[in-house]
């Protein structure tokens, strides 16, 4: 059945929102909310971005959201924006609606950033808003390189770009190191899992490279909305062209291809 012929799904329409790009989408990773779009049109649904620069822009409905990362000089700015929605983010951490937080983003979201003096400034922290347990710490060197991790949504490709470990994450993992840093500190883990609230060091952005962790989430956005998701034709022939891309990267690594 190709996508014009696909019946659509009788629901609300699906509203994905990204919070704050202007300042939190330095890796493109505020583009996840327009892969996530793209894919729940291609099942049969109505679906559209909203990008939210100030609380006063949230829409009625929202059905996942992502954070993608930014810059540490405003870092404070991004976090006082958050702040503007604690409350909103909790309720839809609690509510079944996914929160995809990247770098940075993922960051601001858990107790707290430590940051490394630089050029004679002292050692600092940065309370963050405490959505996610753990925190940032400073690493020896900042690491930029491929990201492979091995995860039940299966096997996540990616860039991490990040001068900090990520620290106590008393939650499940993302998944597994298979090659990378990821959170660090001789854990062999990358990422952090609570409930419906994702974050993560893969840049890609993440979602375009990774489409079984897209379709996760918008397995979960669509059963809190009454359908049924089920990948599009469309979806399908774009999903192999992501997965030889993640094999050219695992064979140029000395990894297995899926």
């Amino acid at each position: 059945m190709s996508d014009a012929q696909r019946p659509q799904q009788t629901g609300p329409e699906l509203t994905f929102v990204s919070l704050f790009p202007s300042l939190l989408n330095s890796n493109g990773d505020a583009e996840n909310a327009r892969v996530l779009a793209r894919r729940a049109e291609w099942a049969g649904a109505t679906a559209r971005v909203v990008k939210v620069e100030d609380a006063a822009e949230l829409p009625d409905r929202v059905d996942a959201v992502v954070i993608g990362s930014g810059s540490d000089n405003e870092l404070e700015v991004a976090r006082d924006k958050l702040r503007t929605l604690l409350e909103e983010l909790r309720r839809w951490g609690t509510e079944g609606v996914p929160i995809l937080a990247v770098g940075t983003g993922w960051e601001l979201l858990s107790h707290g950033i430590e940051l490394a003096g630089a050029n004679g400034a002292p050692a600092r922290a940065i309370e963050g808003i405490g959505i996610l347990p753990g925190r940032a710490v400073p690493r020896g060197a900042r690491v930029t390189d491929d990201l492979v991790v091995k995860t039940k949504f299966g096997r996540l490709v990616g860039f991490e770009n990040h001068a900090r470990d990520y620290n106590h994450a008393e939650a499940s993992p993302l998944g597994r190191v298979l090659f990378g840093s990821g959170n660090g500190r001789d854990s062999g883990q990358e990422g952090v899992v609570m409930g419906d609230v994702f974050g993560t060091h893969l840049h890609g952005p993440v979602l375009a490279k990774n489409p079984g962790l897209a379709d996760e989430l918008l397995g979960r956005v669509f059963r809190r909305a009454g359908l049924e998701y089920v990948r599009g034709e469309r979806a399908a022939s774009v999903d192999e062209i992501a997965r030889a891309a993640r094999n050219q990267i695992a064979v140029r690594l000395g990894l297995e291809s899926e």
